[in-house]
């Protein structure tokens, strides 16, 4: 006992020991859930193999140039050094400055005591120069790209699951916490932990938002409109105008069905939905249906024919309009690309008097870190699972997504939900990040394989829908590209070269942040900025030289785009347009029935309830 430190009462320390035995029984029941769960997992399984497989290729390339080795070890051991003699003058009384400091974005250390208390000084400092070996002797090893980023990308999982934040004794934080609360917070964190597991797939998906806050139709999603059309997988959306007049030419949205549509209708105050249609436009937006394993046979084709296609002949029906103007996002960009480049080959190509693409991969050249789990191997893996089961449980996509932003969505809720205890805030964004869908395996399967392995979009008659082959170098019709210079998701270094393909006008423009930011960027923020140029060189590195960059919301300059070059006519507006005004009849209110399908209703699981 130290002198001045007062012992523990015998209440206090039989507190402590009634709440260490709680917290042993809530780790025992952890690891009978575990275990459990422990069942043959042929697609974990290749991804295992696959990160097997990049360490030893790796430690084969270190092997021929032990040198490298040698040299990343003694920068290490001489940083150590460094580190004890500035430990040593500190302890001195002298002001040292540290070492190495965490990267400006890395918000894992930024509580006071990383910086003040010598001890958390001293390990958060020895952990950052171990990271930075790891990283610069990954980036010196002489491997192909591909090994190379699944090695980093492994390497950085395992280095950054190992930060001395995501454990009890050593974050100070938690520690505080634990003190303060003589342990509870390790009993409740234990028992979030056991609520999430049972909740999740394959992996763990963390709970980010506190659910309870949100519930689609009431909160979020509440753009006023109705269901006017519906087939086994699609309920078509017409939104309640707000204008008199609207432009002749309806809009129809193509959103992804990864994840749900109403990223663009969260929140009335950053809703692109409600903004078209307060510029407007006649908004139609496509709500997908949650597949289960009743759907295992969906194909590519099958989603272009029973979505945008079938959503056109609807929009006939209601509007007696022929044509419409598109505008889609991410993997609904990619079957709207799909989709034009059918009708031009069927000479239907003027069902479609414009197209937006935002964030849309049309040409996979460059995945990104998402390539890691696109290999060959891993893809017979998730193929086989998805062969298995029908589909492929958006939680496991889920989880594979956030591993690319691993600090930002993983780890920092593990350390608030599980260590600390918290209960995480609301957040309607997360909300919409944890409402996942599932991917039917004939679709999910022909789209990872053919398009994001085989690149085979971009060649002619690479693709064959219905008979039809596709080229996407024969579409005539005007295109906006929006692409986001921070995207991880659909990188821009990719995205751009879609545009280079159609024959038709292009105008390709960059906005600033990233794949959900830089698309739901409202005017009335004027944030992140956007840029535009005239040209379309050959590569998007001379793009960005040339362009001119330009403050605020790109979404003003895409409405110009559409009223300068007429494809929404201000020449030719028409009396606002009711739902069931047409030849189709409202059957729900918007947002109807298929976006609220959860995953564990679609697999009739019973969801293990809040803690």
């Amino acid at each position: 006992m130290q002198p001045g430190v007062q012992a523990p009462s015998q209440a206090e320390l039989e507190e402590w020991n009634a709440q260490l035995q709680e917290i042993g029984e809530e780790y025992r029941a952890l690891m009978g859930d575990l275990l459990e769960r422990l069942v043959p997992n042929v697609a974990a399984d290749s991804v295992c193999d696959d990160m097997r497989a990049s360490f030893r290729a790796g430690a084969e390339s270190l092997m021929r140039n032990p040198l490298q080795l040698w040299q990343a070890q003694a920068r290490l051991m001489q940083d150590q050094f460094q580190l004890w003699q500035h430990g040593l003058r500190a302890l001195a009384g002298e002001a040292v400055e540290p070492l190495v400091t965490p990267a400006r974005s890395d918000r894992r250390f930024n509580d006071e005591a990383w910086t003040s208390d010598p001890y958390y000084l001293a390990i958060m400092q020895q952990y950052l120069l171990f990271s930075r070996m790891v990283e610069e002797l990954i980036e010196d090893l002489e491997l192909g790209p591909d090994q190379k980023r699944n090695l980093a990308f492994y390497s950085r999982q395992m280095v950054n699951a190992m930060s001395p934040t995501n454990f009890v004794t050593t974050n100070p934080e938690v520690m505080r916490r634990t003190l303060e609360t003589r342990g509870q917070n390790l009993v409740d964190g234990l028992a979030r932990l056991r609520q999430d597991l049972a909740n999740s797939a394959d992996g763990l998906n963390v709970t980010m938002t506190d659910r309870s806050a949100f519930e689609v139709g009431k909160n979020i999603a509440v753009t006023p409109g109705s269901v006017v059309y519906e087939n086994e997988l699609i309920q078509l959306i017409q939104y309640t105008p707000s204008t008199e007049e609207v432009f002749k030419t309806p809009l129809l949205i193509i959103p992804p069905w990864i994840n749900k549509y109403y990223i663009l209708d969260l929140r009335q105050d950053n809703s692109m939905v409600k903004w078209l249609v307060d510029q407007g436009h006649t908004v139609f937006l496509i709500s997908w249906r949650n597949p289960g394993p009743e759907q295992p046979d969906l194909t590519w084709a099958d989603y272009m024919q029973l979505g945008p296609i079938d959503a056109m002949g609807a929009i006939e029906q209601a509007t007696g309009e022929k044509s419409v103007n598109l505008i889609s996002y991410c993997v609904g960009g990619t079957l709207a690309a799909s989709t034009v480049a059918y009708l031009t080959s069927t000479r239907r190509g003027r069902k479609v008097k414009s197209a937006t693409y935002m964030t849309t991969l049309q040409d996979f050249r460059d995945p990104g870190e998402i390539g890691v789990f696109l290999s060959e191997p891993v893809l017979q893996g998730i193929e086989a699972k998805m062969e298995r089961d029908g589909y492929l449980d958006g939680r496991v996509m889920a989880f594979s997504f956030n591993l690319l932003r691993e600090n930002d969505l993983f780890w920092s809720f593990y350390i608030n939900n599980y260590l600390k205890g918290d209960m995480p805030a609301p957040f309607d964004l997360l909300y919409w990040n944890t409402d996942g869908t599932n991917l039917s395996a004939g679709t999910h399967g022909w789209y990872l394989r053919h398009l994001y392995l085989e690149n085979r979009l971009v060649e002619p008659g690479g693709i064959e829908l219905d008979g039809v082959k596709i080229d996407l170098r024969k579409v005539s019709t005007p295109s906006y590209f929006l692409s986001t210079r921070e995207d991880h998701i659909a990188k821009w270094n990719s995205t751009y070269y879609g545009a280079l393909l159609p024959k038709g006008p292009v105008k390709f423009v960059l906005g600033g942040s990233g794949h959900i930011a830089g698309v739901v960027n409202p005017p009335s923020r004027n944030k992140y900025g956007y840029w535009t140029n005239d040209e379309l060189p050959e590569t998007h590195e001379a793009w960005l030289e040339g362009a001119e960059q330009h403050e605020g919301s790109w979404w003003p300059h895409w409405q110009a785009w559409m009223t300068d070059n007429g494809y929404a006519d201000a020449e030719k507006k028409v009396p606002a347009r009711q739902p069931g005004d047409g030849e189709l009849e409202i059957l729900e209110p918007a947002p109807g029935r298929y976006v609220k399908m959860t995953i564990p209703e679609v697999l009739g699981e019973q969801e293990a309830p809040s803690q």
